[in-house]
């Protein structure tokens, strides 16, 4: 198991920071620095400088929302990052929620599986140099009534087959995951409860005839974003992370379309996920963050003193995490530089 670290999203006031926490990670040997993007900042942009100011990490896309780009401009931008980066970019996919796709970008959210795959299709044909024809029901290319014709990647990116990440949290969509990409961007993944949904990642890999027989994940990175908050007063750790579950297990999407409220009540916490979602959407934000459970947080979560994290982060690496990327939940850039340096000797000295 190798660590990552999740930077999350740029232009809130502290992008040296962001970048001082990924240069440490790159010296203390993490695998790979993530960003995000929803709609402020973007991910490519971002990588970009950051790629630019580290040596060896890898440079995570988590994620390129695919209503944002064409299919093509996608494949654009990561053989382009792959190339100024020798070799350091990863892709990482997702079709976001209908209320950003549908009302920043203007892109129906329908049909998001097959979307999702037409996509990715388009995108490895690219990155392959293939000529691109493709005839799909949601993507054509070229488009059979004009003028266009069949074209090919003019750059020759370094990795034809860099790395593609799904964003995944429903058992279709983690099929998916496992058919038709190389790892999965896991968010609120509990070890304890991890099973069905690794077996739905197992089911997509042995469809597409992935893997091997004896390992089915072998090639496969499972990645999750896991909050990370050192300090003595477990409970008060648990408070750090309170309202960002509550923001998403309470007011990421509709009533009817919130996959990560679905995920909660999937692990057992059905009536903890309606009081949040009430809450939230009634607009009392701190009542939902109080109400989320500590146990859901502590499921998901890393949290306590490094003694109690010690203990508890092989759990990962038993569950068939191939990336834990830490998600430093502290105040200011020390406290984030010192969650980034213990999760390095914890990991050293627990798992190797």
């Amino acid at each position: 198991m190798e660590l990552g670290v999740n930077l999350g999203y740029f232009g809130m006031g502290v992008d040296q920071d962001n970048v001082a926490v990924a240069q440490e990670a790159d010296r203390l040997g993490y695998a790979v620095a993530w960003a995000a993007e929803a709609y402020g900042s973007d991910v490519p942009t971002v990588l970009s400088w950051v790629g630019a100011l580290t040596e060896r990490i890898h440079l995570g896309a988590a994620v390129m929302q695919i209503p944002a780009r064409t299919p093509a401009m996608t494949a654009m931008t990561a053989a382009t990052l792959d190339t100024l980066s020798g070799g350091r970019f990863r892709l990482g996919l997702g079709v976001s929620g209908p209320q950003v796709s549908e009302g920043w970008h203007g892109v129906r959210f329908a049909a998001p599986l097959a979307r999702t795959r037409e996509y990715v299709d388009i995108v490895r044909m690219a990155l392959r140099r293939e000529t691109v024809a493709y005839e799909g029901r949601h993507f054509t290319l070229p488009l059979p009534d004009g003028p266009g014709k069949p074209l090919k990647l003019t750059i020759h990116p370094p990795r034809p087959d860099l790395p593609i990440y799904l964003a995944a949290v429903g058992p279709k969509n983690l099929e998916l995951a496992g058919e038709v990409a190389d790892g999965w961007h896991a968010i609120f993944f509990s070890p304890e409860h991890s099973r069905e949904q690794v077996e739905s990642v197992v089911t997509g890999r042995r469809r597409a005839g992935r893997g091997t027989e004896a390992n089915p994940l072998e090639g496969f990175d499972i990645a999750p974003s896991v909050p990370v908050v050192i300090g003595d007063d477990v409970e008060a750790a648990a408070d750090a992370v309170r309202p960002y579950a509550a923001l998403y297990i309470g007011g990421m999407g509709s009533r009817e379309q919130n996959f990560y409220n679905q995920l909660a009540c999937r692990m057992g916490f059905e009536d903890a996920a309606a009081e949040v979602q009430d809450l939230y959407l009634a607009r009392r934000h701190r009542d939902a963050a109080a109400a989320v459970p500590f146990e859901l947080i502590d499921a998901t979560s890393l949290i306590g003193t490094r003694e109690r994290i010690a203990a508890r982060i092989g759990r990962y690496a038993d569950a068939g995490v191939g990336t834990l990327s830490v998600a430093p939940f502290a105040g200011g850039l020390e406290e984030r530089l010192h969650v980034v340096r213990t999760m390095a000797e914890v990991m050293r000295e627990t798992v190797g």
